[in-house]
């Protein structure tokens, strides 16, 4: 007897494979957001690590602690009008808050290149060089159209620098006195800082925790 499939039956076999597909494919499609999110979130890692492992205390330089390991943003000429971060160490004297090439961190995986995106300035690495991380520039890699900070971070003040024990810091208010012309005296966090990420459409936000630094998506 020749068998054969009932209509009933294909109908069946049509209505759960849509099920699964219905389920399966929204996981392939991909998320820029969130994979910026994600390597934004390893880079901060890292700037920790090294501000662990390099303190940058100085008893000669009143102004040392500008010098500690740092993550910044940065939307300029030198990144393609892009947004990008680097990440460096201030060191040099007078701490201008800009990164010069030797300030800025070899990129473990490729210690041809440096952990920058692209910046502005003379002598500086731009997007594009050779030795720029081209996906620190997460403006061209991932579409991302705006970086805020916000919660324990002010927000016209888009970086993150850690001491010794791995403790973040942002700065004061301008309007206070006692603050730098440039860059600021940097605080201690008392509340998580929040960098959101969007690309216009899709939104999501890194919390950076006060004391541990743990960084983590919303």
């Amino acid at each position: 007897m020749k068998k054969a499939f009932t209509m009933l039956e294909l109908i069946f076999v049509v209505v759960i494979v849509g099920i699964l597909l219905a389920t399966i494919v929204p996981n392939f499609q991909r998320n820029s957001v969130k994979e910026a999110a994600d390597q934004l979130i390893s880079r901060i890692r890292y700037t920790q690590h090294l501000a662990m492992m390099n303190d940058r205390f100085d008893i000669t330089d009143s102004s040392w602690f500008l010098s500690r390991w740092q993550i910044k943003f940065f939307n300029n000429l030198g990144s393609d009008n892009e947004w990008s971060y680097t990440i460096f160490s201030d060191w040099k004297a007078g701490h201008a808050g800009n990164p010069d090439p030797d300030e800025v961190a070899v990129n473990p995986i490729d210690p041809t290149k440096y952990l920058t995106g692209g910046t502005s300035g003379a002598g500086l690495i731009h997007y594009g060089d050779s030795n720029a991380t081209m996906d620190m520039n997460i403006g061209h890699k991932y579409g991302i159209t705006s970086v805020q900070f916000g919660g324990g971070c002010r927000s016209s003040v888009k970086y993150l620098n850690f001491d010794y024990l791995g403790r973040p810091f942002n700065s004061f208010p301008l309007s206070l006195p006692y603050e730098l012309p440039a860059s600021g005296y940097h605080k201690l966090l008392t509340s998580a800082c929040n960098i959101t990420l969007s690309d216009g459409v899709k939104n999501i936000t890194i919390a950076i925790e006060p004391e541990t630094g743990y960084a983590h998506i919303l």
